[in-house]
């Protein structure tokens, strides 16, 4: 029996105390009272709890992140609600191969301030070729490229030689000059591809070969690009205009090399809906790997805006060449619970 209802001397009605109103409790209403008791308890419930809170973002990654063998930065920022995650996002990390993003976008403002053309010419030697990835290395030397040409390689297939053909022109000092006027304090780009550094060197070069970052500076980078923020003020600043036509065609030039980006298994793996060789792809990102190392930055275009996505592993157990190495499966993971956390139904 209902606790405080009052029961009839006949035994068959109750009181409702909570809609004050006499109930028949003869067996073939019994289902009735169920049904609005039930009812009262869920509305009780409700007024005292409200509604059941959804399981945050950052615990499905975090549930992606624990069986993994290895070390996980990120950093996400979805620029149409200004919501952010991150785990480890200043920590400096093993950049690979996207520290190249740092060139590109020096060279950007190389063109910007008219000290560079992406028209000016760059001749290949047989000495500048250098292995892993790309296909410069295997093309008969000398060869004539314009600095467009080499930019496109060095993003679309992650070219080393045509990475150290921009370092080349643009200058490794002018491009680490660029690196800390942005106020990346935990980005540099130490030297070559496949070659040994040169001079007086940080004492953590070593440590970090290539080059280092955070997914912060990264991503905060990578977001520079996509909203075409050319500006001397240091990454994370809001633009302080639209940009101008001049500077629009440079990014737009700047994001179809990250989104005809070669290597997919990461950030779009789960996320691409496109054939990327017979439409535009929705996703601009750089890769960058080595045996302990599996990195992806990029920017993903949704129905309700863009998500930069900053995801780094290094330290990692599997060092396995392979689509399925459980780097590049985990930040595909990862990208997938943040965007679809953020935009339901994408």
């Amino acid at each position: 029996m209902l606790r405080g209802a009052a029961r009839d001397p006949t035994g068959e009605r109750v009181i409702n105390p909570i809609y004050g109103r006499v109930i028949n409790c003869g067996m073939r209403n019994r289902s009735r009272l169920i049904v609005t008791l039930t009812l009262a308890f869920a509305v009780s419930t409700f007024a005292q709890n409200g509604p059941q809170a959804q399981p945050e973002p950052s615990a499905a990654v975090d549930a992606l992140i624990a069986p993994f063998h290895g070390k996980v930065s990120y950093y996400a920022h979805d620029l149409s609600t200004g919501q952010t995650m991150e785990l480890n996002a200043d920590q400096p990390v093993p950049t690979a191969s996207v520290i190249k993003l740092t060139i590109l976008y020096t060279a950007l403002e190389q063109i910007r301030a008219g000290k560079a053309h992406f028209n000016d010419p760059i001749v290949l030697h047989k000495e500048d070729q250098v292995p892993g990835s790309g296909v410069l290395l295997f093309f008969d030397t000398p060869v004539t490229f314009t600095l467009k040409d080499v930019l496109t390689m060095m993003i679309a297939e992650s070219d080393n030689t045509a990475t150290n053909l921009a370092i080349d022109d643009l200058g490794l000092k002018t491009i680490d000059d660029q690196i800390v006027a942005l106020g990346m304090k935990n980005t540099w780009l130490y030297k070559k591809v496949y070659q040994p550094a040169v001079g007086t060197m940080p004492a953590d070069q070593p440590q970090f070969g290539l080059g280092k970052t955070t997914a912060r500076e990264m991503g905060e980078l990578m977001e520079r690009l996509v909203t075409c923020n050319l500006s001397s003020a240091p990454i994370g600043a809001a633009a302080s205009s639209s940009a101008n036509a001049s500077d629009q065609q440079l990014c737009n030039t700047a994001v179809h090399m990250l989104k005809v980006q070669f290597f997919r298994n990461s950030i779009p793996r789960y996320l691409e809906k496109l054939d990327t060789t017979e439409g535009d792809s929705a996703i601009a990102n750089k890769t960058g790997a080595l045996d302990h190392v599996r990195n992806d930055v990029g920017a993903v275009t949704t129905k309700h805006g863009t998500i930069i996505l900053s995801l780094f592993t290094h330290d990692n157990a599997d060092t396995s060449w392979t689509p399925d190495n459980d780097a590049e499966v985990l930040t595909a993971k990862i990208a997938q619970a943040i965007v679809k956390a953020w935009v339901p139904g994408s």
